[in-house]
Parts: C-alpha cells; sequence; structure tokens
C-alpha cells in the first residue's frame, strides 16, 4: 500500500523531471516506476488516470479537448487492460502445460525403455524419435534366454498425449503377458482385446511382433495392420517387402492373426519400420519405398546401430530437418 499512497507525488516528480531534463536518468526513473507499478499491479488505466492528472496540475492552461482525449485513452486502456490480463493468464497457463508435458515425456521415455540385446549372430540396431515432445511409436526387445529374442514395433494412429498413453498402456499390458511370447500371433490376440476394451474408438494401433530363434535362424512374426518392413537377402543383393496381413488392434476382439517365418541367412537382415519411415514427404509427396533401401544399400557395409542413424539423418535432411511423424527404424542382421 506504501507505493500506491505515494504514486502521484512520485510521478509527478519524475515527469517534471524528465520535461526539464529530457536525459537518461530521467527515462530510467520512468522505467524503474513502470516496473514498481507493475509489481503491484497497477493497471494500464489507473496509469492514464495518473498521468492525465499529472498534466492538469503541469499545465493548467491546457485546452479542455486535449484533457478530454485522456479520458478517452482511460476507456481504451480499460479494454485493453482486460484483454492483457487474459493474455497473461493464457500464458501462464500454456507455461505449466508445457511444463507438464515435459514431465510426461521424461516419464514415457523411462516407462518405454527398452535394452537393445547382445547376441553373437544378431547385429541390432534400433532408433525411435518422436515428432512431437510425446511419441506415438514403440518398440520394444525382450531377451529371455540364449535361444530366443523378441522384437516388438507399434504405431498409435493419431499423435500426440492420446497417443504416447495407449503407448504406455501396451507397454504394460505386453509386460503382462510373459507366457505368450513364443506365440506371436498369441501376443496380438491377447493384445488386441486388452486395446478393444480399453482404448477409445476411434484410436487403432497397428503393431508387428516377432520371434527370433538363434539356434535356427528363423523368424517368426504377426503382424496387425503394421506397415510392411523389409528383407534383405545377401545372396541376390535385393529387398522384398515383408508379408503382413492382420486387422489393426482394437477393431474385433476375435481377430485371430496369421504367422509368417523367414529363414535367414549370413548377411540377410529384417529391416522393421514404422510409417513415419515411409511417409516422409518431399515437395508434399511421399518418397519411394526403393528411395528407402537405396539408404539402406548405401550403408550397409556399416554395423546396425550406425545403419539406423545414417538412414535416419539422409531422410530427416529430405524433410529439411522437421519431422511430421513419429520415426521408428529397426534392424536385425544375421552376422555369423
Amino acid at each position: 500500500m506504501e507505493f500506491r499512497d505515494g504514486m502521484e507525488k512520485r510521478y509527478n516528480q519524475i515527469l517534471k523531471n524528465y520535461l526539464n531534463e529530457k536525459d537518461e536518468k530521467a527515462l530510467y526513473l520512468g522505467q524503474k516506476f513502470s516496473r514498481k507499478s507493475i509489481e503491484h499491479l497497477v493497471p494500464p488505466e489507473e496509469m492514464i488516470s495518473l498521468h492525465r492528472n499529472t498534466v492538469k496540475e503541469i499545465f493548467p492552461n491546457l485546452p479542455k479537448e486535449v484533457i478530454d482525449s485522456f479520458d478517452f485513452l482511460i476507456e481504451v486502456m480499460i479494454g485493453y487492460g482486460l484483454a492483457y490480463q487474459e493474455h497473461q493468464s493464457l500464458r501462464f497457463q500454456q507455461q505449466e502445460l508445457k511444463s507438464e508435458i515435459e514431465i510426461a515425456a521424461s516419464v514415457q521415455q523411462s516407462l518405454l525403455e527398452t535394452t537393445i540385446p547382445s547376441v553373437g549372430c544378431l547385429d541390432i540396431g534400433a532408433i525411435s524419435v518422436p515428432s512431437k515432445q510425446m511419441n506415438g511409436d514403440y518398440f520394444h526387445f525382450v531377451s529371455d534366454d540364449k535361444s530366443s529374442i523378441s522384437v516388438a514395433i507399434a504405431d498409435v494412429i493419431g499423435k500426440g498425449i492420446p497417443a504416447a498413453l495407449c503407448m504406455s498402456m501396451i507397454k504394460y499390458a505386453m509386460d503382462s503377458l510373459p507366457d505368450y511370447r513364443i506365440s506371436p500371433s498369441g501376443v496380438l490376440e491377447n493384445l488386441n482385446r486388452v486395446v478393444e476394451q480399453n482404448v477409445d474408438m476411434g484410436m487403432f494401433i497397428t503393431m508387428l511382433y516377432g520371434l527370433y530363434r538363434t539356434d535356427d535362424h528363423v523368424f517368426t512374426y504377426s503382424s496387425a495392420g503394421h506397415e510392411p518392413g523389409f528383407i534383405y537377402n545377401k545372396e541376390q543383393d535385393e529387398f522384398f517387402d515383408m508379408k503382413t496381413k492382420g486387422l489393426v488392434l482394437g477393431v474385433n476382439p476375435y481377430t485371430k492373426y496369421r504367422h509368417f517365418e523367414l529363414k535367414l541367412n549370413i548377411g540377410d537382415m529384417i529391416i522393421l519400420l514404422s510409417d513415419g519411415v515411409t511417409e516422409c514427404r518431399v515437395n508434399d509427396e511421399f518418397i519411394e519405398r526403393e528411395e528407402i533401401t537405396s539408404y539402406i544399400k548405401k550403408y550397409n557395409h556399416l554395423p546396425a546401430q550406425e545403419i539406423v542413424e545414417n538412414v535416419y539423418r539422409e531422410l530427416e535432411k529430405l524433410q529439411n530437418f522437421e519431422l511430421r511423424d513419429d520415426f521408428t527404424f529397426i534392424i536385425l542382421k544375421r552376422c555369423v
């Protein structure tokens, strides 16, 4: 209250000092007074009224029209002050929301964190980059013993926080189904029922789940409407599309999923990806799948992790370093 009690007298002195001196020091005092006024929540219209009264005292013979113009300005500033307060309130809410999203993104990253297994016969590389703060893609490895490795890759049809929450639910549901890891189709059928019961009807999830047996190098997998990956045949030096059939998760709780098998020889690769890879755009047109495989071939001499990172950088560059969708890319390469 002490500041408000002496406002008029202090402002009178500052304004007179400026009119007499017109120097930097006088301006600084005015700026300091302004900051103090903001701290004490003095609204803009009150500042105009203060200035009006001070000017009338300093220049008592001013034309009435000039004084009346201050009354008009006060009315204008009342509307401005209300709009400014609303703007500040929304800005504060936005900052709070941004902070909460950053925390949620950090928690999600911890929840979805997975370890890439180290297996002598396989060279594995994986990268997953969200287009926004929260990731609607998901990949996970499970190595229960030395004879098999399972891998899951999923994509929520949607973005943002709802998609991220769905991915966290999928991770929890998968951790609750350890007995089904020997059957990719069984995993998808159980997850499908979970999604159908717990996810909004307008949100669906695509997923591919596979099991690599290290003793005979056979990869068995099932797909729930997920983006087809690639198979690289070292002997023929060619890429082939993976066979994938199956309804997306969450549509029909009684859906049955087929399984497919691939036999890998030394140098062969399995490439799994989300549609954020195949739907990279250049000049509003999707790139061809052949362009993706050309980049893989370009870096094929490198370890798997370096391949996925280099392919990501190439595709990111094509899009002017602005991802339009979550990007997940995995390579399993048989090395011995």
